[in-house]
């Protein structure tokens, strides 16, 4: 039974609120539905933000953008997901489980229905003009072909006048013409009715076709090969054709889609949710702190000239419970390892790392290059903590910490892949690090890097 006096306390930060429901509610830890309740008995309504978009932050997130803040720090202040952010930049509403888009669209994202507006529910005046991709014509160039075309000019000169290729004119005026006219407004409605999809998908819908991508995928048949398949066994009837796409969407959208979740599970990588790819420069960043890339590593890192710049990386043990840390030398491939026996979190690696290093004179502490693995998201802790510059190795690129990785391999013959690594000690570590240190290299002229290191010391 909630006591009167949270009952008041939630009017008084309604009050101070403007009204909004959900923000008072949560300034004094009130269930929502409770204080949803308790307004409706009041006789009172909410009042939202009292700004747009109904949203407590629409108001200063419109202010950041105004002042120029990016949409992604914007967001972030004002404590909404950056897609949300993205909608409001666009002017995107949502209603309930639809989608409203500035040129009239509504997408409802349960069934994955588009409609748009009709005669009954006419759109917006400038529905029509709305802005759109280049690649689509606008009614003002559609105008200027209709008066140009009327006026005898050749398809070449009308596209150098409007930016387009010829071929695009040429397509547009046979397409849309009407006994040999060309009119641009109908030509802009019929268009614009043709971009409405409220279509369903055509395996939501029973029949031959279903019935054989169903069967293949039990087959565990991708998607790919049941697109090409239909294509070789039916090549006259053009109704048993799907792509490949439509065939991940009724799998992945199961409202829209229609083919049931035992027949998705035939898919090899075994995802509920499709894994997005974005392009390098839209991905998100790897650490919080930025990392230093080796293509802004100094030049005599990369020749082998001055000492003191390592190369870093883990070998793991069965199950990836257990983990060693591998630091080489690049001039006189000199080895030191760390004892991880508990795992390889990135707060465990740092607090191996950071003695390793600090171990070392400070002229031999120049760089560590390492590759991107989560181990290193604690990098700037270690580079204030040690002094020494972190550099990361580009995705996939194990060459270019080639000391390391030939270390690596040598260490496996003293530590096995598929073995439990917790059960070698700190001493046994340093027996092997010593073990390869006193060995001769040939890259060395036959001296050892326990000797290389030794003239290093002796001569500062």
């Amino acid at each position: 039974m909630l006591s009167p006096e949270l009952r008041v306390g939630f009017f008084e930060a309604l009050d101070r609120e403007g009204g909004n429901v959900s923000v008072a509610a949560r300034s004094v830890g009130v269930n929502l539905n409770t204080a949803f309740g308790w307004v409706r008995k009041a006789g009172l309504r909410g009042c939202g933000s009292g700004g747009s978009g109904g949203h407590p932050g629409r108001v200063e997130y419109d202010r950041l953008r105004a002042d120029g803040v990016n949409r992604k720090e914007a967001a972030r202040r004002v404590g909404v997901n950056v897609r949300t952010a993205r909608d409001w930049d666009h002017g995107v509403r949502s209603v309930g489980h639809t989608r409203i888009y500035p040129d009239g669209r509504k997408v409802d994202y349960r069934t994955g229905v588009t409609t748009m507006a009709t005669a009954s529910q006419p759109r917006s005046v400038g529905s029509l003009e709305a802005e759109l991709h280049p690649r689509f014509l606008t009614l003002v160039e559609r105008e200027t072909i209709a008066d140009l075309h009327r006026e005898g000019v050749s398809l070449r000169a009308i596209g150098r006048e409007l930016g387009r290729p010829a071929s695009t004119i040429k397509r547009e005026i046979d397409a849309r013409s009407v006994d040999g006219v060309y009119r641009p407004h109908r030509a802009q409605r019929a268009w614009a009715k043709g971009r409405a999809r409220p279509k369903t998908s055509k395996l939501a819908q029973d029949g031959p076709l279903r019935d054989y991508v169903t069967s293949r995928l039990r087959e565990e048949w991708s998607p790919e090969q049941i697109c090409h398949a239909l294509v070789s066994q039916f090549p006259h009837d053009g109704s048993m054709r799907v792509s490949t796409e439509t065939i991940y969407q009724a799998i992945y959208v199961q409202a829209r889609g229609g083919l049931r979740r035992e027949v998705a599970a035939a898919l090899r990588t075994g995802r509920t949710r499709r894994k997005p790819h974005r392009r390098p420069d839209q991905r998100t960043a790897r650490f919080v702190d930025k990392m230093v890339m080796i293509s802004e590593r100094p030049p005599e890192i990369e020749d082998r000239a001055v000492p003191g710049h390592w190369e870093g990386d883990l070998i793991v043990g069965t199950r990836s419970e257990s983990a060693i840390v591998t630091l080489v030398e690049r001039t006189t491939r000199y080895v030191m390892l760390g004892h991880l026996p508990g795992g390889h979190t990135a707060e465990e690696v740092r607090d191996v790392l950071i003695p390793l290093i600090q171990a070392l004179p400070e002229h031999l502490r120049g760089s560590l290059t390492w590759d991107q693995g989560c181990e290193m998201a604690a990098h700037r802790q270690l580079s204030l903590a040690t002094g020494m510059a972190v550099y990361f190795c580009d995705p996939h690129s194990p060459w270019q910490r080639g000391t390391n990785e030939n270390t690596n391999g040598l260490l496996r013959q003293y530590f096995p892949k598929g073995t439990d690594l917790s059960i070698h000690g700190s001493e046994d570590l340093e027996h092997v690090a010593q073990k390869l240190n006193r060995r001769p290299r040939k890259t060395l002229g036959w001296e050892t890097p326990a000797e290389r290191l030794r003239d290093l010391l002796t001569s500062v």
